[in-house]
């Protein structure tokens, strides 16, 4: 049974910084791609980052240059380092993980297994 584990959301100032972490267990293929989503209240569920088993990386516009996607693939973790944050980076943010390489769109369709999610809240 695939298991998804977020941690690391909490509340910071506009401004500040938070490190989100996913660790994944279960999952025994070799090809995949794991990703952030975030879902606000009133607001569609929006594709964060994501990274696959190759090291290929992938941002949303509205994060590029702010958040950094990584993993430690020997602990199967994967990392959300969020700098710069701002109010409306505010949400609940959930890792998925798919069988697939990344392709040019981070659709949520792609990701078979989730977290339970892990809330972030920026303040101005």
């Amino acid at each position: 049974q695939v298991r998804l584990v977020e941690s690391g959301g909490g509340s910071a100032q506009s401004g500040g910084s938070l490190r989100l972490s996913c660790t994944a267990s279960g999952y025994t293929d070799t090809t995949y791609s794991m990703a952030w989503f975030r879902l606000a209240p009133g607001k569609k569920s929006e594709a964060v980052a994501a990274i696959d088993s190759d090291g290929r990386t992938k941002y949303v516009d509205s994060v590029k240059d702010r958040f950094t996607i990584s993993q430690q693939k020997a602990k199967f973790t994967m990392f959300l380092q969020m700098n710069s944050l701002k109010p409306e980076d505010t949400a609940t943010y959930m890792c998925a993980l798919g069988h697939y390489y990344l392709t040019n769109v981070i659709s949520a369709s792609d990701f078979g297994y989730w977290g339970r999610g892990t809330q972030v809240t920026v303040s101005s």
